[in-house]
């Protein structure tokens, strides 16, 4: 069995889906290496893993997309940060392969430095993705603003005319330091924002149909595995068990991201309602809030807790929070703030598993309203489920590795 090196960037987002897979791969007999979170190290060793954090300079250094007025400036501060992380997370993987020696690895696609050094190093390497991928297809509306996917003839032309605009800006701003960073590695530079993913022998994409948009022209290299979403143990929480009405579950970033409005927005707009509100506040105070009768609030609690008694999630987009709801059948309104949210939100609703409200248009009334259409999508969200159930998470995800990579065989 092989010996594989797994490295995560500093986000609870990434390395919680990353675990089933790595629990897979050891129950199959292989040794499974973590860089991650310091805080996590305790959980991961209790799993059998080796464990060891990452560089702790690279925990320093928080998203602060949300201070930009403008998409193409979240998108330039978030290069930013992840070019500053990218000088010392490469070398970090590179002393990691030095003195664990392993057969195989996987890398967080956030994580650019690490990723520039699983080519450089030559061995069987994977990346694995828990967000959209901003891959061009001619099957797919162009990247980022959120756009529904074309019909007929004036849908093609929207994106034949739009591509250049969104495709163009992405690269202007991403390739020239992702080829600064491959440039230390002795890498040859990327041509394109397609060619950045098609480096990878296999990304691990942790999605699936029909959440994802079909495609006809997706890379050989990429395998959909579904969310594999997961909890840390916990109990939980009191008084649970007494709560009779039904529950809305409401989400912010576990990176900040400055979206506790969608909090407060939810404690208004629900306080009449027939329902109890519960809302998890990973990055936020739970404090500054004044909570009504029918809401609970709490800084964590994983939402595979709440999501079996949930008629409604409200999300801010993010892919990890609103796939988990999806995976439960549970419908989602999704309201998007930035980063990939947008088009997280229009994957929602054109699945019919949800409904979507920007944040710009975010208000108590609006917010009911949608809500209340979200709940009355619960056939949408569980052909969503069975969706991800079929893309076999896990299992699939370590057959990928093991076949692909380490050239084993599976019954």
């Amino acid at each position: 069995m092989a010996r594989i090196l797994a490295y995560t960037s500093p986000a609870l987002g990434h390395l919680f889906p990353l675990t089933p897979i790595l629990d897979e791969l050891c129950k199959r007999g292989h040794e499974i290496v973590l860089r991650t979170l310091a805080s996590r190290l305790e959980l991961a060793r209790s799993h059998g893993f080796d464990a060891a954090p990452i560089d702790n300079r690279i925990e320093a250094m928080p998203h602060d997309d949300y201070k930009a007025r403008t998409a193409r400036g979240g998108l330039q501060r978030a290069v930013s940060m992840f070019s500053a992380r990218a000088e010392y997370d490469g070398p970090d993987l590179q002393q990691a392969i030095v003195s664990t020696r392993p057969d195989a690895l996987i890398i967080d696609v956030n994580c650019w430095g690490a990723v520039a050094a699983a080519e450089a190093w030559g061995g069987p390497w994977a990346t694995f993705c828990p967000y959209p991928l901003a891959l061009t297809s001619r099957d797919a509306p162009p990247f980022g603003p959120g756009l529904p996917p074309a019909r007929g003839f004036l849908g093609r032309m929207r994106d034949h005319v739009l591509k250049p605009l969104f495709v163009g800006t992405f690269e202007r701003v991403m390739l020239p330091p992702i080829n600064e960073v491959r440039k230390n590695f002795r890498l040859e530079p990327l041509r394109s924002a397609d060619d950045m993913f098609g480096r990878p022998p296999l990304i691990l994409y942790l999605t699936a149909e029909p959440f994802e948009y079909p495609r006809s022209d997706w890379p050989s290299n990429i395998v959909m595995v579904g969310p594999c979403a997961w909890d840390p143990p916990a109990e939980p929480p009191e008084g649970l068990a007494k709560i009779e009405r039904p529950i809305v579950l409401v989400t912010t970033s576990s990176e900040f991201q400055n979206d506790s409005r969608l909090i407060l927005t939810t404690l208004e707009a629900l306080s009449k309602e027939n329902v109890h509100i519960i809302a998890t506040l990973p990055a936020q105070d739970s404090a500054a809030f004044r909570t009504p009768a029918n809401a609970s609030l709490f800084p964590f609690l994983p939402h595979g807790l709440i999501l079996d008694r949930a008629v409604c999630a409200i999300t801010h987009g993010g892919m990890g929070a609103t796939q988990k709801a999806l995976m439960h059948g549970v419908p989602v309104c999704a309201v998007p703030f930035g980063r990939d949210q947008l088009e997280v939100a229009r994957r929602v609703e054109v699945a019919g598993a949800g409904t979507r409200l920007p944040a710009g248009r975010l208000s108590p009334d609006r917010l009911r309203d949608k809500v209340l259409e979200a709940m009355a999508c619960v056939e949408g969200a569980r052909r969503v489920s069975e969706g991800f159930r079929l893309a076999g998470g896990p299992s699939t995800a370590a057959t990928a590795f093991e076949t692909r990579l380490l050239g084993l065989t599976r019954d």
